[in-house]
């Protein structure tokens, strides 16, 4: 049987960012917490080792696969700050048009600083994701 490895934990999220190396990245970490808990509503918790999550949704794909993940999230990494969407989501890409500087990987979206990005896309970003996830994993 498969075992995730990015479940919830109760790690303290302040202790995680105090820890980033970066003061850039520690005060850009410290406005996502209050940008994805303002849209979300929920509270920030530790996924793992380095996530930042916010809700939680349980998925079962066709191969039986399964198991719980945040809805949305981010990780302040060292090279970057990665934001975590819902992958699959067809509304993502038109969004991210108009987002500032990004790359992009398949659930991931990476950016230097938040100073990069448009924050009311950004904010469309995390409801649109967490309402795809919804509907996609009703409760």
């Amino acid at each position: 049987m498969y075992e995730p490895k990015t479940k919830e934990t109760d790690s303290s999220v302040i202790e995680f960012i105090e820890g980033v190396d970066s003061v850039k990245k520690r005060e850009d970490a410290y406005a996502l917490v209050d940008i994805f808990t303002e849209v979300t509503g929920y509270e920030a918790k530790m996924w793992g080792p380095s996530i930042i999550g916010f809700g939680k949704y349980h998925y079962k794909y066709a191969s039986g696969h399964e198991g719980d993940a945040p809805l949305v999230g981010f990780s302040p990494r060292k090279a970057k700050i990665s934001l975590y969407f819902a992958p699959g989501d067809p509304q993502r890409e038109t969004l991210l048009e108009n987002f500032g500087k990004h790359t992009t990987g398949k659930a991931c979206v990476y950016i230097n600083k938040l100073s990069d990005i448009d924050v009311t896309i950004l904010k469309e970003l995390i409801g649109q994701s967490v309402a795809f996830l919804r509907a996609t994993y009703p409760e």
